[in-house]
């Protein structure tokens, strides 16, 4: 039997467990007052009340105080344009950090360069002033239309909020600048304007990709006069994502190269470990990093948070934490209360639209003018529903938010004093990109992490070291990947036919790769150059997303209306027949889906419970790259094929986290080629550990479901980015095999990481399941909430002393990372 553990879409991450009755909210409240406008809250006298009350202070494992740091000026080059300057201290600044000016200056040299700084460290600044100037010369030259620069954002919130932001910038500078947006939301009558007048265009890669490369021609005086490609939030391109987005900037490049233009590439990334090495994998040029902040920071407190331990029993009878979720929300309700504004960061869709509605019942009991004021944010939402909500929280009208990643990024949402992170977003980097969004206009900030029932998440919140005292990760992106590459020549062949030249742009993969689009007969050989043959688009031919195909869209049967949109690889387990759907506060019902029009029909109801998918993987080698010994294990790294389909189905009692039942799915498998990371072990081993032929299925499986748990300390990654499988015997071993494997096409680099840095991994695994206080399993430990065998079995003393073993045989010099 294989025990396996999906990557993202299988479950949600929000456990059956997500409203709680909580008094201390209401009770506390009566005795709160809101600040008065202008007024800050010191974040240790928030931290302090709401630590207050039965049982609350434990909850908290550490707090970590961060000194306030003064700034460091500097001058701005004498390149810059006066009227530049004149307008940024019309703003309010009268002299730049030390690192914008460092950043400008490489810039105005002609040298493509990351400014990776902290949250609020006025990065936007450190590119704009540059670029703002370029436009100004530009604009003055006797005929054409003049320099132009092109800001690539990985969200359309973050460029509506850069637009904002150089609209009151540019203001006192006439038409100079002449700045709009171009991305799925623009008015079809406002893009001829755009191509033809805008001299800076915002948009994101999505769109770059689908519309400006392929209908180059119609950008070709934009693209001719182009001088720099701004890359904003660049730590966010990783894995399948940036991998994708390093082959959409290659063929940038290529175009503009074709219309004569070789731009300058300005990136701003939050901290991360060599920034000037990932900028430069990405965008294929060299690139100069600036790492020193010279912005000043106020004091942040940052708390680590564990919910409670419940009398409840979840699976095999393991004992159920309290979840992330419903924490949360009654820490959110208890800021709004305070007065305090906060955004709360929810790893899922549903969670965020979960804890805005706990929040929105708690806060009705107290004044029935708070509820109003607390409202979700996510992805798939209508752009005029994100329109609103943005709008809504920069003019204050909305005190608390509760968001996915999707507002995670430099937005500038002046005036938080809080942030509430729920559930470890899977990097540091992430971690402190979000706890930075409170406290970015220099005043003290709060912080606070609240543990999921997660062998990760229970880790870090008992080893702070791993949190405080590391650096951030790298960043993991793979552009040579075939499953990335070979869509990207077809589209480079469509916008131009390739060239021998072409090809050493795009990576030493691609001369592999050439012969095998022939065959297929995608691309044709012409004299000297490749052609696209087929008549629709080539660039549809890829998702940079990796969503795996069209979104599928969630449509309200009675009247036809779009509710918004669900990922294609996550519709078999979030809007399958019958699946429970949330949306702005409302719940539905999946009535039907249709997988060949890509459409989910649902139709509004209030049922009291939750919906779970199960479904089944198996997993065979098609190649092993490396294999080295472990004393008498292997541990190995290569290609394999997964075959997983849902099956089925839980319907789960909202509070008590009760079955109520289960219902058979009829849905397709699926079948993904991809990079894993296995190892092996024999029976000799299996005798020294202990471990009887009983044991060994769950032991084998309480070590995946912790490996995989863990694994986000090692590789930029989340655990719903990574699947696995445990087997007693798999058939291509013949030997007791664990398996963690990417879950997108082609594998995204973080098995491979995981290969590299197998003993810290695999050690760290071994301690999270060995220091968790529960007897059998728990959550915390060994049990996961995407299991498709429902937690069984399951055998935590097995997996430590399995865990031993395979450890003593680790080689003391493991293989280095390429």
């Amino acid at each position: 039997m294989a025990f396996n553990h999906l990557p993202a879409g299988v479950h949600d991450a929000l456990s059956p467990l997500s409203v709680r009755p909580v008094t201390h909210s209401v009770s506390m409240a009566h005795n709160q007052i809101p600040r008065q406008a202008g007024i800050r809250p010191s974040p240790r006298a928030v931290l302090g009340r709401l630590s207050t009350g039965a049982g609350r202070g434990t909850r908290i494992t550490h707090t970590e105080h961060l000194p306030p740091r003064p700034g460091t000026h500097a001058q701005w080059p004498s390149a810059i344009r006066p009227e530049v300057i004149d307008a940024i201290r019309a703003a309010g600044i009268e002299r730049p950090w030390a690192h914008q000016a460092r950043t400008a200056e490489h810039a105005l040299r002609g040298e493509s360069v990351v400014v990776a700084t902290g949250t609020a460290s006025g990065k936007s600044l450190a590119y704009l002033a540059p670029v703002l100037s370029t436009l100004l010369d530009g604009a003055e030259e006797p005929s054409g239309r003049g320099t132009t620069a092109l800001y690539l954002s990985p969200t359309k919130a973050l460029a509506a909020d850069q637009r904002r932001a150089v609209a009151a910038l540019t203001a006192p500078l006439g038409t100079g600048v002449r700045a709009a947006v171009y991305d799925g939301d623009t008015p079809v009558e406002e893009r001829e304007w755009v191509r033809q007048y805008a001299n800076y265009v915002l948009t994101n890669p999505d769109m770059l990709h689908r519309g400006i490369l392929p209908g180059h021609p119609r950008w070709s005086s934009f693209l001719r006069a182009l001088r720099y490609v701004v890359i904003d939030e660049c730590h966010t391109y990783r894995g399948v994502f940036g991998s994708h987005v390093a082959q959409v900037l290659r063929r940038l490049r290529r175009v503009c190269a074709r219309y004569g233009s070789s731009p300058v590439f300005l990136l701003a990334s939050a901290t991360a470990s060599d920034p000037a090495v990932a900028a430069g994998r990405l965008t294929g040029v060299p690139v100069v990093e600036i790492t020193e902040d010279g912005s000043p920071r106020g004091e942040v407190v940052f708390a680590l948070w564990e919910p409670p331990l419940t009398e409840l029993r979840g699976e095999q009878g393991a004992p159920v934490r309290r979840t992330a979720t419903a924490e949360s929300a009654d820490l959110l309700t208890d800021l709004a209360v305070q007065g305090v504004r906060t955004v709360t960061f929810v790893r899922s869709r549903r969670g965020a639209e979960l804890i805005a509605l706990i929040a929105q019942e708690r806060l009705a009991e107290v004044d029935r003018s708070l509820p109003g004021r607390i409202a979700a944010y996510r992805g798939g939402y209508l752009p005029e529903e994100r329109r609103a909500l943005e709008r809504a929280l920069h003019s204050g009208e909305l005190l608390g938010l509760a968001a996915t990643t999707a507002l995670e990024l430099g937005m500038d949402i002046a005036g938080l004093d809080a942030v509430v992170v729920a559930g470890y977003p899977g990097t540091r980097a992430s971690l402190w990109q979000q706890a930075g969004r409170a406290g970015r206009t220099g005043e003290g900030a709060l912080a606070i992490l609240v543990a999921r029932d997660d062998p990760l998440d229970t880790y870090l919140v008992h080893h702070p070291d791993a949190l405080f005292r590391q650096p951030v990760e790298s960043t993991v992106l793979d552009p040579d990947n075939p499953y990335v590459l070979a869509p990207h020549l077809c589209a480079a062949a469509a916008e131009l036919p390739l060239t021998e030249p072409d090809l050493e742009l795009f990576g030493p993969a691609t001369t592999e790769l050439m012969p095998q689009l022939e065959q297929r007969k995608l691309l044709r050989r012409r004299a000297t150059a490749w052609h696209w043959t087929r008549r629709e688009r080539a660039a549809d031919l890829t998702d940079i997303r990796g969503a795996g195909g069209s979104p599928v869209q969630v449509v309200e049967a009675a009247t036809g209306r779009l509710l918004g949109t669900v990922d294609a690889a996550a519709a078999h387990t979030t809007v399958h027949e019958g699946a429970v759907h949330l949306h702005q506060g409302r719940s539905y019902l999946v009535r039907q889906l249709d997988l060949d029009d890509s459409v989910a029909l649902v139709e509004e109801a209030s049922p009291p419970y939750s919906t779970t998918a199960r479904d089944t993987t198996a997993i065979s080698i098609l190649e092993t790259t490396t294999e080295i010994p472990w004393g008498d294990a292997r541990l190995c790294f290569g290609s394999v094929e997964v075959t997983n389909q849902v099956v089925s189905f839980l319907r789960r009692k909202l509070i008590t986290g009760e079955v109520l039942g289960e219902s058979k799915l009829d849905l397709p498998p699926r079948t993904l080629r991809t990079r894993a990371v296995w190892w092996t072990v024999t029976e000799d081993q299996l005798e020294e550990a202990r471990v009887h032929p009983q044991a060994l299925g769950g032991a084998l499986h309480a070590a995946e479901h912790a490996s995989i748990g863990i694994l986000p300390l090692f590789a930029t990654c989340d655990r719903w980015d990574i699947g696995g499988v445990s087997i007693p015997l798999h058939p291509d071993t013949l030997l007791p095999t664990v398996f963690v494997y990417d879950g997108h096409p082609g594998g995204a680099g973080f098995a491979e990481r995981a290969f590299h840095t197998a003993a810290r991994w695999l050690a760290a695994t071994r301690e999270a399941i060995a220091a968790c206080e529960c007897e059998a399993g728990c959550p915390s430990c060994i049990q996961s909430p995407k299991c498709g065998n429902g937690n069984d079995p399951l055998d935590k003393k097995a997996a430590i002393r399995l865990l031993t073993t395979l450890l003593a045989g680790a080689p003391e010099h493991p293989p280095a990372a390429e």
